[in-house]
């Protein structure tokens, strides 16, 4: 196996590959819930990321400590696979420059993303990850840190091609309530559950233009939270309904239970799984040529649909064959 050609290798040469990351984000603010989210990402698998939230997580007048909180848990033991992010103030307040001067500095090699939130022009994304970009720079931190975006504003939405054109942007994140609440009632609140939010015509619209802006520019679309946390069935539907009918990649959980609700309902068929396992195989055994499988021809174009697909299911963390997993992921 070890002289086989990767998909990797074979697919992407000199290209960018589409980012493969967890199907779901969850969100916790406090020291207290930072810790428990982690205890729980070790306990079931890296099978779902960490935002750690510096915006509204933190007290007014407590920017500082709770900046330097977050990168003492994320710098820490406990942070044991390295799958948890920091979500900062957005451009207007005085306090986004000192979230990254303390992030950065302390966790960039270890931190997973940095998520800005409530841009209202493309202007402002970019200064803001130049200086992302600067500081890391400074402290000598080569990586490329993943930058997730809000688009949660008009003005935001208005220049979401030109924000997913920006260096080091691996997700673009869609902020409903932020987005509803700028429409000054003009949409109505039974439109931030479902199925309103899929339904009413201007979240739509909204959605899928940022679903197409970021999958033509290789980034994850990532859907807003389910506001009901009681009912992880609820949270399966809206996943589900993102998913499959929208194109998004990625959610938000905000409660403990809506993690498995998102990563079940997102994670890929296993009769899709199946067919990736025979087709990647057999190309790779025919050195990524043309070939036929179940009847039908296959070729560098669904070698990447289904390598992205396998790829997927092996994040969510369903079981793969032993000899899958040490030809592809080994």
């Amino acid at each position: 196996m070890s002289q086989k050609v990767h998909p990797n290798d074979a697919l992407f040469e000199g290209e960018k590959p589409f980012p493969v990351i967890p199907s779901c984000e969850h969100f916790a603010g406090s020291e207290k819930l930072i810790r428990k989210a982690l205890e729980m990402q070790d306990k079931i698998g890296p099978v779902f990321d960490i935002t750690c939230d510096c915006e509204d997580g933190a007290a007014a007048g407590k920017e500082v400590e709770h900046a330097e909180m977050v990168a003492s848990v994320l710098g820490s033991d406990a942070n044991k696979h390295n799958m948890a992010g920091v979500r900062i103030h957005d451009y207007s307040h005085p306090d986004w420059k000192q979230d990254i001067d303390i992030i950065v500095p302390k966790i960039g090699e270890r931190v997973a993303y940095i998520t800005i939130p409530k841009a209202t022009e493309a202007a402002q994304v970019a200064e803001m990850v130049h200086y992302i970009q600067t500081v890391a720079s400074d402290n000598k931190i080569s990586r490329e840190i993943p930058i997730h975006i809000l688009i949660e504003t008009h003005g935001a939405l208005k220049d979401v091609w030109k924000i997913a054109k920006l260096p080091w942007i691996q997700v673009l994140d869609f902020g409903m309530m932020d987005f509803v609440s700028g429409h000054h009632g003009a949409i109505p609140a039974s439109a931030m559950r479902s199925p309103g939010q899929f339904d009413h015509p201007i979240l739509a619209r909204a959605k899928t233009e940022m679903v197409a802006a970021a999958l033509a520019n290789g980034i994850i679309p990532a859907h807003n939270v389910t506001l009901d946390l009681k009912n992880p069935y609820q949270t399966y539907k809206d996943a589900e309904r993102a998913r499959n009918e929208f194109g998004f990649l990625r959610m938000w959980s905000i409660y403990p239970t809506q993690i498995s609700a998102i990563i079940d309902a997102m994670k890929p068929d296993y009769s899709e799984i199946e067919d990736a396992i025979g087709i990647l195989s057999a190309a790779q055994d025919a050195e990524w040529g043309p070939i036929q499988f179940k009847g039908e021809l296959h070729d560098r174009a669904t070698y990447r649909y289904y390598w992205e697909l396998l790829q997927r299911a092996h994040v969510t963390g369903q079981a793969l064959p032993d000899d899958v997993t040490k030809r592809f992921f080994e």
